[in-house]
């Protein structure tokens, strides 16, 4: 019997593109390339009989170029919490080998990798507010990053940017937009500031993205 699996994850993630990222619209990268962290804490989720509620994890990627063409690096970072039964369900769900294949995005983005390093299991801090577009990380010696709001210009108010994704798509549903600023060192080093950064819920099952 195939595996029988949920994760739900409220999500913060970083990329080196503008805040008008053209991959969430089938169009080119910002820089021509596509360097990005993933960050999320789990609220509801088991693999099979093991539960993964209330553990954290991360996923970095280097695409040298965009993201269709391949030949990326990956590092997958899974809590330090997590027993040998939780750290196996991580790895192979973020993987992206515990799905139907393309169905999600760790799916996806694992198609497209070529370089992969072995998983780190580190302490995660993370502090995410999807609603007030707000995140903290630090995964000591890994990742530093920091999400905010994007603030009009003229009258210093948040922006309030979502997208709205209820069909085609294979991350979430709806997203919200702000900006942040990360740091990664490490097998896979580099750094971007103020640019695109989204807030979501990632729901998935071995079937794919939830869309209830």
């Amino acid at each position: 019997m195939a595996d029988q699996w949920e994760f739900m994850s409220h999500t913060y993630d970083n990329c080196n593109c503008s805040v008008s990222c053209g991959c969430q619209f089938n169009e080119p990268t910002t820089h021509g390339n596509c360097h990005f962290a993933y960050v999320g804490t789990i609220l509801e989720g088991h693999f099979n009989s093991t539960s993964l509620a209330g553990l954290n994890w991360s996923l970095l990627c280097k695409f040298p170029g965009e993201i269709a063409d391949g030949n990326a690096e990956r590092q997958i970072v899974i809590d330090e919490r997590a027993d040998a039964a939780q750290r196996m369900a991580l790895e192979t769900i973020i993987s992206g080998e515990a799905c139907e294949p393309l169905s999600n995005h760790f799916s996806v983005f694992g198609s497209l990798c070529t370089e992969f390093f072995e998983t780190l299991f580190l302490p995660i801090e993370l502090e995410v507010d999807l609603e007030r577009r707000t995140a903290r990380v630090d995964i000591p010696g890994v990742v530093e990053s920091a999400g905010r709001p994007i603030v009009n210009e003229f009258n210093g108010e948040p922006f309030h940017i979502a997208i709205a994704r209820p069909s085609g798509g294979f991350e979430f549903t709806y997203g919200e937009i702000g900006r942040g600023t990360t740091t990664v060192t490490g097998h896979l080093e580099m750094a971007f500031e103020d640019s695109w950064a989204l807030f979501c819920v990632h729901h998935y099952d071995q079937n794919g993205l939830i869309r209830a």
